[in-house]
This record gives C-alpha cells, sequence and structure tokens, in this order.
C-alpha cells in the first residue's frame, strides 16, 4: 500500500507547476547542514516531501493505523519517521524525534496532528524547538486547481496540472523554559500567513 501510495505523489508531483518563494534562507541552511524544524499544517502532509532538500530529515507520525502507511509511505522518500503523536505516546515520539535530532537529521512537526483540533498548535514542536535551539521554519502551500477531502483536517489535494506554491515565512525560536502560549500563537499566525499568501498568490496567478 504504502508503495502505491508513494508512487501516485510522485506521479501526482510529475504533473504540478511547482514553485517555491521564500525559501532562499532554508537552502542556505540545507547547504551548510545547519539544523532547523520544518512546521506545517496536516492539511499540507500530501506534498511536503518537496518542501525539503536537505541531507536528511525525521517528522513526528502517529502510532495509529493510518499512522503507519503514512510511515512508511514518507520512508520511500527518504524521511525517517518517529512514532508518537500528542494523543498516543507523545512523550515517548518527541524523545525518539530528538535522539534523531542529535543524530544529525532535521525534524518536521504537524503541529495540529495526527488529529486535531485543526489549524491549532500543539506543544510538541515548541518542545523541540527548546530542547534543541534550532528555528521552526513555517510553510504552507496552495494550489489550483484542488480538492479538499472531507477528513478532519480537510486534507488539499492538487488536481492533475495543478499550480502549486510553497510559502516560508519567518522562523522562530523558541526559548529553553520560556512560556508556550505566545509561542504558539505566534506559529499559528505564521502558519496561517504563509497559507493565505500562497493561496492568493496562486489565485493571482502569480
Amino acid at each position: 500500500m504504502a508503495r502505491l501510495a508513494a508512487g501516485a505523489i510522485r506521479l501526482l508531483r510529475a504533473t504540478l507547476r511547482l514553485r517555491h518563494d521564500g525559501d532562499a534562507r532554508v537552502r542556505e541552511w540545507e547547504a551548510e547542514g545547519r539544523h532547523f524544524i520544518l512546521a506545517f499544517w496536516h492539511r499540507h502532509l500530501l506534498l511536503m516531501p518537496y518542501a525539503y532538500r536537505g541531507r536528511g530529515v525525521s517528522v513526528l507520525v502517529s502510532r495509529s493505523r493510518d499512522g503507519e502507511l503514512i510511515a512508511r509511505t514518507v520512508e520511500r522518500f527518504g524521511i525517517h519517521a518517529a512514532r508518537g503523536s500528542s494523543s498516543r505516546g507523545g512523550a515517548a515520539g518527541l524523545r525518539a524525534l530528538l535522539r534523531q535530532a542529535r543524530a544529525g537529521l532535521d525534524v518536521a512537526f504537524t503541529p495540529d496532528g495526527p488529529r486535531g483540533p485543526r489549524g491549532v498548535v500543539q506543544p510538541g514542536v515548541l518542545l523541540a524547538a527548546a530542547s534543541t535551539g534550532w528555528p521552526i521554519v513555517p510553510v504552507g502551500w496552495a494550489a489550483r486547481p484542488c480538492r479538499r477531502l472531507a477528513s478532519w483536517d480537510r486534507m488539499v489535494v492538487p488536481l492533475p496540472g495543478a499550480r502549486l506554491l510553497f510559502v516560508y515565512g519567518e522562523p522562530l525560536w523558541v526559548k529553553r523554559g520560556a512560556d508556550l502560549d505566545p509561542a504558539a500563537a505566534t506559529l499559528q499566525q505564521h502558519l496561517d500567513a504563509a497559507e493565505e499568501a500562497a493561496e492568493r498568490r496562486v489565485a493571482e496567478g502569480r
């Protein structure tokens, strides 16, 4: 099943007119081997393998049955998976992710995954940033034409031939021991702003 899913994603990607905006700093960090945390809403998970060009990244994935499929699928794109979530095995998943970070991998989060609330930042990504000292880079994308699935996250699926734009927002650093609520609100704003900018530019044909 994972092989079929990865093949379908690659086939879809081959039809898309895909561009990136605001990614110069991230591309520089990737080239220099400087570490960061990539953050994106769960609804954007499908095409996120194409947002990263670094030397290795690990993403936190649920221990659920759906999470197993996601983990096996992303592995086919060279992405490592740490198993756990805010609802099941969260502490263990975060520890596994931090071990992989210490081993030299960048890390990625869906801050509202795996089951929501949709568009609300959970603390795991902020705890990882405080522990590592790495910046969180928010990224969102939009596509025209596309469909939104009737899933809890309203996952976005571009249609073949769509224009798709990734937009990268301003990095966010979280100090160890800092109050996480203001950081969560700021990250939520940055993620929403990146998505809104992508939607606006795609709608305008830019």
